[in-house]
């Protein structure tokens, strides 16, 4: 049967994106340990995760990972107990233990193959750390048990019952078997605890041309004999919990004939699965979701005789909690399509309210008014949409963790590496292409950033090197760092070997920006041997053009001895943007408004010039380059008088500023993001373009580009920008 045919394949794709979540939990709660802020749920986040992947690949038969799962989980168990408390090598184990359950799961994902060398070495540490060798555990071991019904399997003979035991009432609700789980998988591995008899309920089954396949119909009275704890017996439903009705109780010891089922005709098939005490919705298919399960102790349970995770869920202001944070998971293309469509309305919106001020309608009447309301109907949806697609960057960061330490151990360093910022939201496209350029910087960091153990030592630093890795808001974008504390960049090597290259002339007297700024020339590098990983320069101008492709921006700030810091700048989404629509030289532009600090009007007493084609402004006392957008665009010539010209402020990352000189100001607006790349691959100074609300096409620019690249005099430039306007 093909995949697509196989009505497996969508539950197995789901199991896989779970997967990934819960690897991303178990991390979170490895950091945690390692940073010493952790604490028993930490300890037990972490085993609940590696125990539900343990438990959704067992469904599937991946033994790999199941015997994984199970190695790891048995030592995270000692932990959570208190018998074995980790020191620092044994969390790095840990670490290394999450980086191979995350190739398990792809392996299995897309049938891949693995390092078994690197797995069994892996699991002798794990088996160290428990003090025993491991029962193997293996998918295939779930052997079928007898249920009264006819499911073509052999029914286990019937035992004398024994003094002690479980009497279990289990009744699948609905949602159980929407979510992919199958109660065959449950009571196989209930009958490796002991001897059970069952017997089921077929009461609510009604005639067949009544039934409904979608519903829960069947039940279970379940008589163990077992000499395993309430504990393991409720561990074998933690992956349905909160999606059945299910009592345990233990026997009184007594002889007794199988229990009589109860009555399971309350049960609606329609009504939501019982809540999980903590007002969160039921965990889906394959989690683990026992949160709550150790509030109440076994002899508790047993005297109260209590129903595990029993009663149903009642609507009102109970479930209201559960309904605030229930998740559902789209497929990126119809959330793609959204996108696209809210941009068409953006623009229909424009269009719309260039043709009422054309009609000269007045400003209070009932169609501008109305046209008001529609504009900010729109912004909102616009902003809603938008956050569908925002992800906090925690997955990325996350990802970064395993370089740091695959980098490290490859070329023997000791690495820390510290995040900040990691809830920061970014354009899920933005995530996803900026994964390989930030892994090359790690890389670098590591290996060419952070000087040798026995240099950091004789320099006074502490022989562990740290790893900097943060991500926050600033003036609407996105900023991104990535820092070390090793030596800095020396810069008499890199003019040097720029020099050397012939990439500058000898007599060249750059600042110290400049001079960083040679590390992103292709094929330079300061390296003076090849190293396992990418040298610092050697890759570095397909980091930028990476970067450039987002709309973004790098820059590099190194201090000797102290370290380096490259800074990434973003946009916040690549679908919309605020802009302010100028005119120039006949032609209508759109600066982006996040990089405008302000705008003013030059008078004869604010311009200076420095040359005969360099002009400065004064501003407040500080003198700012002056450069006329039309001319560096190759618009026009340079004017002979900007006096009462039009300026845009523009501000850097680094702090420093521009002023670009315009005709005039027409607009500021929302305007949709048109790429440029695929048709005329990266223009300098134009970031994209758009549609105006009178159907023209306007590029987009990027202002910190045009200034720090500027030719520092009125002159043109890029007659392909003038042609592509």
């Amino acid at each position: 049967m093909s995949e697509s045919n196989d009505p497996m394949a969508e539950i197995r794709a789901s199991f896989f994106i779970e997967c990934d979540e819960l690897l991303e939990a178990a991390q979170e709660g490895l950091q945690a340990m390692e940073d010493g802020s952790a604490n028993s749920d930490t300890i037990n986040s972490v085993f609940r995760a590696v125990h539900s992947i343990k438990g959704g690949a067992g469904a599937f038969g991946l033994d790999d990972l199941v015997k994984f799962a199970h190695s790891f989980e048995t030592v995270l168990d000692e932990v959570r107990s208190g018998n074995y408390h980790p020191d620092q090598e044994a969390i790095l184990l840990f670490f290394s233990c999450g980086d191979i359950l995350s190739d398990l799961v792809k392996a299995a994902r897309d049938d891949a193959p693995v390092d078994q060398e690197i797995i069994e070495k892996t699991l002798a540490s794990l088996q160290a750390i428990a003090g025993e060798e491991e029962e193997e555990i293996s998918a295939e071991e779930f052997q079928p048990m007898g249920l009264a019904m006819d499911l073509g399997l052999p029914d286990l003979p019937a035992a004398e019952p024994e003094p002690s035991g479980f009497q279990i009432t289990f009744k699948p609700d609905e949602k159980l078997y929407a979510l992919g789980n199958e109660p065959l998988f449950v009571l196989r591995a209930l009958s490796q605890l002991g001897q059970m008899q069952t017997e089921i309920a077929i009461a609510d089954v009604p005639d067949l041309d009544e039934l409904n396949p979608k519903a829960a119909h069947l039940g279970w009275t379940i008589q163990l004999q077992t000499d395993a704890s309430l504990p393991e017996v409720e561990e074998v439903f933690e992956f349905v919990e909160g999606l059945c009705e299910l009592s345990i109780a233990e026997a009184d010891g007594a002889e007794s004939s199988p229990p009589t089922m109860p009555d399971f005709s309350a049960l609606n098939a329609d009504d939501d699965p019982p809540d999980d005490g903590d007002g969160q919705d039921a965990p889906p298919a394959f989690s683990d979701g026992n949160e709550n399960a150790a509030e109440a102790t076994p002899a508790q349970r047993s005297e109260r005789n209590v129903p595990v995770k029993a009663a149903p869920k009642t609507g009102g202001a109970a479930s209201a909690p559960a309904a605030a944070n229930a998740t559902v998971r789209v497929d990126l293309e119809r959330i793609d399509r959204l996108v696209n469509l809210v941009g068409e309305l953006v623009i229909n919106q424009a269009m719309l309210s260039q043709s009422v001020t054309e009609a000269g309608l007045p400003p209070n009447s009932p169609v501008v008014n109305g046209l008001e309301e529609f504009m900010q109907l729109t912004r909102d949806i616009q902003d809603s949409v938008m956050m569908i697609r925002a992800q906090p960057v925690k997955s990325l960061f996350q990802r970064m963790s395993r370089i740091v330490r695959e980098s490290s151990a490859a070329i023997g360093k000791t690495v820390r590496l510290k995040t900040d910022g990691d809830a920061t939201e970014v354009d899920k496209t933005v995530i996803e292409r900026l994964a390989d350029p930030l892994t090359h910087m790690i890389r670098n960091a590591v290996d060419h950033g952070l000087e040798k153990t026995e240099d950091r030592l004789a320099a006074g630093k502490p022989a562990e090197g740290l790893v900097t890795l943060s991500a926050g808001h600033r003036s609407g974008r996105v900023v991104i760092e990535v820092g070390d504390d090793g030596g800095g960049i020396n810069r008499e090597r890199v003019l040097k070997v720029a020099i050397q290259k012939g990439l500058i002339p000898e007599d060249s007297n750059l600042t110290d920006s400049e001079i960083d700024n040679l590390l992103f020339l292709p094929g330079f590098s300061t390296a003076a041997e090849v190293s396992s990983l990418s040298g610092r320069g050697v890759g570095m101008d397909v980091v930028k053009s990476s970067i450039q492709g987002l709309g973004g921006r790098i820059t590099i700030n190194s201090e000797k001895g102290v370290g380096t810091t490259f800074s990434i700048s973003l946009p916040l989404t690549l679908a919309v943007l605020d802009g302010m629509v100028v005119h120039v030289a006949g032609e209508t532009l759109v600066v982006p408004l996040n990089a405008i600090v302000e705008t003013l009007t030059l008078s004869e007493g604010d311009i200076r010039k420095l040359g005969p084609e360099t002009n400065v402004v004064q501003i407040r006392g500080e003198f700012v380059p002056l450069l006329d957008l039309g001319t560096e665009l190759g618009y026009r010539e340079p004017l002979k008088d900007y006096c009462g010209g039009i300026i845009l402020l523009i501000a850097h990352e680094d702090g420093s500023r521009a002023a670009l000189v315009v005709d005039s100001i027409h607009d500021q607006r929302q305007v949709v993001i048109k790429g440029l790349q695929d048709s005329y691959g990266h223009v300098p100074g134009v970031a994209a373009a758009t549609i105006l609300g009178d159907g023209q096409i306007a590029l987009i620019l990027d202002p910190i580009d045009i200034t720090a690249n500027a030719s520092g005099r009125t002159c043109p430039r890029n007659t392909l920008i003038m042609e592509a306007g």
